[in-house]
C-alpha cells in the first residue's frame, strides 16, 4: 500500500469516529470535523501530486485498476472479439476484435490481466505468448485491408518468458509486430493503461501516437529485474524505479510519448467510469479519417517519430 494511502485511511477513520462520537453524545463537533475533512482533502491533493516512481508502479499494478476489457466495453459499441493466430491457438492474454467508435469501424487490441487468481491464471497474468502477438498482427493486417484504424491498450509486465513461448518464436513474433506496425497503412493509437513492460509492451506500441495514463509506467524491464541485473539486489527496486525514468511524466518530457491522460484522484481504479470517459474523449478528437486519406504522410510521420527516438536519448 502507498504511504499516502495509509495516512488518508487514518484521517478518514478519525473523521468517521468523530462523527459517530458526536451523534452518540449529541454534541456539535462540526468545526472539528470540517477542519479534519479540509485537512484530508488538502493531503489527498498534495500526496497524489508528489508520488514517487515506485508509488506509480504500485498504482499501475493495482488489481482493481480498469483492464483493457473495461475500456473496450466502456468506449466502443458492438465489440466482436476474434480469436486465434491461424498458426497455433488463441491467447487469452491478448484480446482483440472489431468495434465502433462513435459509429466509425475500428480494430481494438488489448493485453488483458485478471482481477483474481483464477482470472490471472486464465490470462497468464497479462503476459502474452507468441500466438498472442501473431493474433494481434493478424487483426492489424485485417484492419489495414478494410481501412479501419487500430487502437491498442497496453498493460503487461512483459512477454511470457516460458520455454514453450521461446520454442514457438517469442522474439520473432515481437520483432515481426515491430516491423509490420511501422509500415501498417492505417492509423494506430497505442495507450498504456497500466504496466508497459519490455518488448511485450513495445510489440503493440509502434503507433502514430503513444498515450499514457497519469499513473501508468512504461519501461525496458521491471524495476525489480533492473535491480537484480545491475546490482544483484532486487530490494533496491525504489532506487531502480527512479533511475529508469518509467513514469508518464518523465517519458513525456523526453519526447518518448505524446500524451499524458490525467487520472481521477487516487488512481484510475478509484473512478473507472471517469477515466474511461476521459480516454474516449481523447480518442474522439483524433482525426482518423484525415490520417486515412493521407496515409503516406501518416506513415512518414510515424517513421520519423521512431527514428527521432535515438536522437532524444543521446
Amino acid at each position: 500500500m502507498l504511504e499516502c494511502e495509509k495516512k488518508i485511511k487514518e484521517l478518514a477513520k478519525k473523521i468517521e469516529e468523530l462523527v459517530e462520537f458526536a451523534k452518540e453524545k449529541n454534541v456539535d463537533l462540526s468545526s472539528e470535523i470540517n477542519k479534519l475533512e479540509n485537512e484530508l482533502e488538502e493531503f489527498k491533493n498534495e500526496a497524489y501530486k508528489n508520488l514517487t516512481p515506485l508509488d506509480k508502479l504500485t498504482l499501475a499494478r493495482v488489481l482493481e485498476r480498469p483492464t483493457s476489457l473495461d475500456y473496450i466495453q466502456g468506449i466502443f459499441d458492438s465489440f466482436i472479439e476474434l480469436h486465434g493466430d491461424r498458426y497455433y491457438k488463441d491467447d487469452p492474454a491478448i484480446i482483440g476484435g472489431l468495434a465502433k467508435l462513435n459509429g466509425m469501424p475500428v480494430t481494438v487490441i488489448g493485453q488483458q490481466k485478471g482481477r483474481n487468481v483464477k482470472e490471472n491464471i486464465k490470462r497468464n497474468f497479462g503476459m502474452p505468448n507468441p500466438e498472442g502477438y501473431r493474433k494481434a498482427l493478424r487483426l492489424m493486417k485485417q484492419a489495414e485491408k478494410f481501412k479501419r484504424p487500430v487502437i491498442c491498450f497496453i498493460d503487461t509486465p512483459g512477454a511470457f518468458p516460458g520455454m514453450g513461448a521461446e520454442e514457438r518464436g517469442q522474439g520473432e513474433a515481437i520483432a515481426k509486430n515491430l516491423m509490420d506496425m511501422a509500415s501498417l497503412k492505417t492509423p494506430i493509437i497505442s495507450i498504456v493503461i497500466g504496466e508497459g513492460g519490455s518488448g511485450g509492451a513495445l510489440a503493440l506500441s509502434v503507433g502514430d501516437e503513444i498515450w499514457m495514463l497519469e499513473h501508468s509506467v512504461y519501461s525496458v524491464l521491471s524495476p525489480e529485474g533492473f535491480a537484480s541485473i545491475l546490482w544483484k539486489d532486487a530490494s533496491r527496486v525504489k532506487e531502480a524505479a527512479a533511475i529508469m525514468k518509467i513514469t508518464a511524466q518523465d517519458l513525456k518530457n523526453y519526447g518518448m510519448i505524446d500524451k499524458v491522460i490525467e487520472e481521477p484522484q487516487g488512481g484510475a481504479h478509484k473512478n473507472p467510469d471517469e477515466i474511461i470517459s476521459r480516454v474516449k474523449e481523447h480518442l474522439l478528437k483524433v482525426p482518423f479519417k484525415e490520417r486515412l486519406e493521407n496515409i503516406e504522410e501518416t506513415l512518414s510521420e510515424r517513421y520519423s517519430k521512431f527514428r527521432n527516438v535515438g536522437s532524444v536519448l543521446e
